[in-house]
């Protein structure tokens, strides 16, 4: 997916989070959004979601080279942040069955391949709310890896992840970010250390 943002600024009340970002994202292009904690990369991510409308400037995309309006931006779009919720009592697979009716995974990728990648085989009939912490973050980048969505969004990705999910996370973005339009909120270089680009939030913070 392309995305292209012109004179991009998101205000809350009177305090600009981020102003003047003209920038353009293209498929392939895996770029760190970059910055101290509470700058606002959070923000910038679910602005470029569609979660939020910018304040003023325009974002504009494009998949296969047609116009995407920004309400049908979801459709084609893979988040993972620590701060979305799970349906935590529905069982893994439940839960899996539910959220591939909307969010279909990558072709050949089945419900139980997606499950053994996740290393969770043990897990499949237990309820999502007796999962650890480390095992719904993995769950959650799992669905958004392996979802068959050209945007890819990931907001602090190894939150909750012990040495060896921090491992596995490497592993499978590596193998499925070819093609995608990649964002990534961190301030953690072991996260964002395969982006091809960055993107500094406090370059674009202004007390006018």
């Amino acid at each position: 997916m392309q995305i292209d943002a012109t004179g991009l600024g998101k205000r809350f009340q009177r305090d600009w989070i981020f102003r003047g970002l003209t920038r353009s994202f293209r498929p392939g292009s895996a770029t760190a959004v970059l910055g101290p904690n509470g700058a606002g990369k959070s923000t910038l991510l679910n602005t470029f979601s569609g979660q939020l409308l910018p304040t003023e400037g325009k974002l504009t995309y494009a998949l296969a080279g047609h116009a995407l309006a920004v309400e049908d931006v979801p459709r084609h779009l893979a988040y993972a942040a620590p701060y979305l919720e799970l349906l935590e009592e529905l069982t893994l697979l439940e839960l899996l069955r539910f959220h591939t009716q909307f969010k279909p995974l990558r072709t050949g990728v089945s419900i139980e391949r997606l499950v053994d990648i996740m290393y969770l085989e043990k897990a499949r009939q237990r309820l999502i709310r007796e999962f650890s912490s480390g095992m719904k973050q993995r769950l959650k980048l799992g669905l958004a890896l392996y979802a068959e969505a050209p945007l890819l969004l990931l907001d602090e990705p190894t939150t909750n992840l012990d040495a060896s999910g921090v491992a596995w996370y490497q592993e499978h973005v590596q193998a499925t970010r070819t093609g995608r339009t990649l964002l990534l909120s961190s301030n953690v270089p072991a996260e964002y250390a395969f982006c091809d680009e960055q993107l500094l939030v406090t370059d674009f913070q202004t007390t006018r």
